[in-house]
């Protein structure tokens, strides 16, 4: 099973290589990343955005723009439905937000014409390599959907799952996180846990394996299980952390990134092409790992 980042980028290498299109692609941390991302044999990128300020800032960093294809678009709101229109048509196998908010680039994602819906929900999914776990973790939703109801849940769950698999995790243990580890009608998150964890035992769900409800230290720590007396199959072992909500999901995304030795990166799912959705203030190498991971979800599409 992958437990990290250079085996992920193995994997990346070993397939047929992908292409990004990027969405106003003027933006130096996205542009290095692209350029690893290329040196690295990992995606080929078409760059959208203001043609001048790419090459400008291309020159600062080292990166030799001979090597991508640029189209010149100067408007961020018309270079983001271009990237996503790429995308759309099989001319790119994914996209990239770049120097251009996020309210406006989603608004290209969702375009009815050449947009990238499916019918599903979409939603995102943080992969963590930490030093403290001898696997990969993957959060969600950390970054889009608030306060997802019941039926959000279910397909927040098979998003990430489908990452799961396109990592090459085939079976992967599903903790949905709350504050306690026993139903309580007094906390919503709990009956959805139980009713989720139930589901997947009739075969709703397919494709992981569910338990909960669980409280985070038993769902990260065997030790944490045996102490408090909680069995199951998921306990201490979860790869896939199911937050309740949007503000538990960034706190914890934050906490990671910022207070940890780690590495990440993180995509938006449930569209028809997969979707590069980093933060600003993400690194460069946490864009190019995200490439990565979208290079091996559009092996799914």
């Amino acid at each position: 099973m992958i437990k990290s980042f250079n085996e992920i980028l193995d994997k990346v290498r070993s397939r047929d290589i992908k292409t990004v299109a990027v969405a106003v692609a003027q933006d130096e941390p996205v542009l290095e990343a692209v350029r690893d991302a290329k040196n690295n044999g990992i995606a080929n990128a078409i760059l959208v955005g203001d043609k001048e300020e790419i090459t400008s800032i291309a020159l600062k960093i080292g990166m030799n723009v001979e090597d991508f294809q640029i189209i010149h678009e100067p408007n961020p709101k018309k270079a983001a439905l271009k990237a996503v229109e790429l995308a759309s048509k099989g001319e790119a196998d994914m996209v990239m937000k770049g120097l251009i908010d996020t309210a406006n680039f989603l608004r290209a994602v969702l375009n009815k014409e050449v947009g990238l819906r499916t019918g599903k929900l979409m939603s995102h999914v943080a992969v963590f390599e930490t030093e403290a776990f001898d696997r990969l973790l993957f959060l969600t939703d950390v970054a889009f959907n608030m306060y997802p109801e019941f039926k959000d849940k279910i397909q927040i769950i098979n998003n990430a799952v489908e990452v799961a698999h396109a990592i090459g995790i085939d079976k992967p243990r599903v903790a949905p996180v709350c504050a306690v580890e026993v139903v309580n009608p007094n906390m919503p998150a709990t009956l959805d846990a139980a009713m989720l964890a139930k589901m997947n035992e009739r075969g709703q769900i397919k494709g992981c394996v569910i338990d909960g409800p669980l409280s985070l230290d038993i769902a990260l720590s065997e030790e944490a299980a045996e102490h408090k007396n909680v069995g199951g199959p998921v306990a201490g072992k979860a790869d896939i952390l199911m937050l309740p909500n949007i503000e538990t999901g960034n706190v914890m995304y934050k906490t990671l990134t910022y207070t940890t030795n780690s590495k990440n990166g993180c995509l938006l799912v449930g569209t028809s092409a997969p979707v590069v959705l980093t933060s600003r203030a993400d690194s460069h190498e946490t864009k190019m790992y995200s490439i990565a991971l979208a290079s091996l979800v559009a092996d799914l599409k």
